[in-house]
């Protein structure tokens, strides 16, 4: 989490210019090329251009065989609900009485925000052979984006496309892209664009649009993420991430494949895939009692896994600066795995950590998902070297008894330097330095998003050094956790476990890093969680982060740190309180039950869909609040 949106929570905008140099459709339809035509415009998932407001527009030249033009159809995206959409053909691409034919739609009788094929009707003849441009322009009132989408990749041949924006191009306010194509069909054929109905626009409610992303496919090896659009009127086949359609058709992501395909339903592939991920799920345990808890955890699970790689790597989230590795988010992934009978993923996702481990035994912030190192200049964070060891404590407790050791042996170089490197990082008082924490912002004084975490993986390394033999790293990280204890408790404790040290920061979330499972709880701590709850709550009935005043969270709230919550509640048996947290965040999940990362100011999942963290923290906290003991790493005596 950073300073104004938590680190991963960028709000889609595209801007007023070219966002994406990308390839799109040939647009040279006639009955005999049509087949071909198709074969070159596989699909439509980059916004190319904005085309909204009277200074933005965008236009291609284009040549048809045909003499007649009954539409064409473009590949839009709205999160504007009100407004209107303009084509045009135009024989002279700047003039606009050029125009030999123009339609233009209402998008609130469209449904209102969506995306798809959106077909414009014209009735005009044409010249075959002679060039012609598609102009399209977007007007609205609201502050939201209208968006031309396209292929990812360059089409050889395409015809040249420019965008209109006075404001940023000046001048003419045109500007050619010579190396692009649009997403457009003339006169489309069969399941062209809007040939197939499951691709035509949708229209959805804004309540679904307030988020970036709505669910995952996934294949064993593969992850694909799909827009709220896509999922409105959908829903998964029970216990997939098969997709059935409003058609009734599925849609899945085949075996291989990184693109997802509509199938008939009971595709063979599909099925398979269905059995696969059953099987999966029933190998563990799927937590709850309930059956809208059950539901949950079925989904947080089958999400965690489509967002774990083949090398380990834990994604946060399948969507832009989210589709990176947190070792402080894969360590509750890992753990939520160890604890539903799942110790490979567990496991995999730990030695993924201690590989991405740098020489002196701390991480970097995130990763890429190859393992190649991070993504960006952004300042590493101390609470990893908390974080992962406590991961690897809450995996050697529940691995199969067979090999764990031997297992463990092969994590010990990681766990011994990310020990020794939080131990030496100790001041003379006991406190670690001032280090960016789950926040992702700096404090000019140590935090208990990093003391917190770092006493519980120094009371996790001193433990498992015991399980293997080394007695004397047991002792040295034991010491380090009784001074950093102490410390905790003379400057953190008298404030009710504040977010700084100095008490000049208000409250935050992260005291509930001092309840099981992470650390057993001090005298005060039920006080000081009822206190800070009180501070954070939103009248939306999530929390946000904190209320340092210098640090502005906006009208959202944050699903993990609600949940944090809800898991020290559960942990010290204040289960009237963790099962109302646990119920407020299970009520906003998303139209395909999904675990969002935010809940926007009118209750609606916001941001992206699903994160891991919060999936994670649900597993634990059902896992925990029905009895099950994650077990807490044993403070050094």
């Amino acid at each position: 989490m950073r300073k104004h949106i938590l680190r991963r929570f960028p709000i889609l905008v595209i801007p007023l210019a070219v966002t994406v140099t990308a390839a799109s459709a040939a647009v040279l339809p006639s009955s005999a090329t049509a087949a071909t035509v198709y074969d070159r415009q596989p699909r439509s998932d980059v916004a190319l251009f904005s085309i909204k407001a009277t200074n933005n527009a965008a236009a291609q030249e284009f040549v048809t065989a045909d003499d007649h033009l009954d539409k064409v159809t473009l590949y839009l995206s709205s999160r504007a609900t009100t407004g209107t959409i303009t084509a045009q053909i135009r024989t002279a691409r700047e003039d606009t009485g050029s125009a030999i034919a123009s339609s233009t739609l209402d998008i609130a009788k469209l449904g209102g925000g969506g995306e798809g094929w959106l077909d414009f009707p014209l009735d005009v003849n044409v010249q075959p052979g002679t060039k012609y441009y598609l102009f399209a322009q977007a007007s609205t009132t609201e502050n939201q984006p209208i968006a031309w989408y396209g292929v990812k990749g360059a089409v050889d041949g395409s015809l040249t496309s420019w965008n209109y924006d006075l404001a940023y191009f000046g001048g003419s306010g045109w500007s050619p892209y010579d190396s692009s194509r649009l997403a457009f069909f003339v006169n489309p054929t069969g399941e062209e664009g809007c040939g197939d109905p499951d691709a035509c626009y949708r229209g959805a409610p804004g309540s679904v649009l307030a988020a970036s992303t709505a669910g995952l496919f996934y294949n064993g090896t593969t992850t694909a993420a799909m827009t709220p659009v896509q999922a409105y009127g959908a829903s998964y086949v029970p216990e997939s991430n098969v997709l059935r359609l409003p058609s009734g058709r599925w849609r899945y992501l085949p075996t291989g494949a990184t693109a997802p395909v509509t199938v008939p339903t009971n595709d063979p592939g599909a099925l398979g895939q269905i059995a696969e991920s059953r099987a999966w799920l029933k190998r563990g345990v799927v937590p709850g009692e309930t059956d809208a808890q059950r539901d949950a955890a079925t989904r947080a699970l089958l999400s965690m896994r489509a967002l774990l790689q083949p090398n380990g790597a834990s994604a946060a989230a399948w969507y832009s600066a989210w589709k990176y590795s947190w070792p402080r988010d894969s360590s509750f992934v890992s753990a939520a795995f160890a604890h539903t009978g799942h110790p490979e993923e567990a496991y995999q996702i730990l030695t993924y950590n201690a590989s991405t481990q740098r020489p002196d035994g701390t991480w970097e912030a995130r990763t890429k998902l190859d393992g190649s190192g991070p993504p960006d200049g952004r300042h590493w964070q101390l609470d990893a070297n908390g974080w992962v060891p406590w991961a690897a404590w809450q995996w050697y407790q529940t691995a199969p008894r067979p090999g764990r050791k031997a297992k463990l042996a092969r994590l010990y170089p990681m766990i011994e330097r990310a020990a020794d490197y939080a131990a030496g990082s100790l001041d003379t008082e006991g406190l670690p330095p001032a280090s960016p924490d789950y926040w992702e912002s700096g404090t000019d004084t140590a935090n208990i998003g990093t003391a917190a975490p770092l006493l519980s993986g120094l009371n996790a390394s001193a433990d498992l050094a015991r399980r293997a033999g080394h007695e004397q790293d047991a002792a040295r990280w034991a010491a380090a956790a009784r001074k950093l204890s102490r410390a905790i408790a003379e400057k953190f404790a008298p404030t009710g476990y504040q977010r700084t040290a100095d008490g000049q920061h208000g409250h935050d979330s992260a005291a509930a890093f001092m309840a099981p499972p992470f650390n057993r709880a001090p005298t005060g701590l039920r006080a000081a969680l009822d206190t800070s709850y009180r501070a954070l709550l939103r009248p939306n009935g999530g929390v946000v982060p904190g209320d340092d005043p210098a640090v502005h969270w906006g009208n959202s709230t944050w699903t993990p740190s609600t949940l944090f919550f809800a898991l020290a509640w559960s942990g010290i048996g204040e289960r009237k309180k963790a099962g109302s947290v646990l119920d407020w965040v299970l009520s906003k999940r998303n139209i395909l039950g999904e675990l969002p990362e935010q809940v926007d100011e009118n209750g609606n999942p916001s941001s992206v869909v699903p994160l891991g963290w919060t999936a994670s923290l649900v597993i634990l906290t059902l896992s925990q609040f029905h009895g099950h003991s994650l077990g807490t790493p044993p403070p050094a005596e």
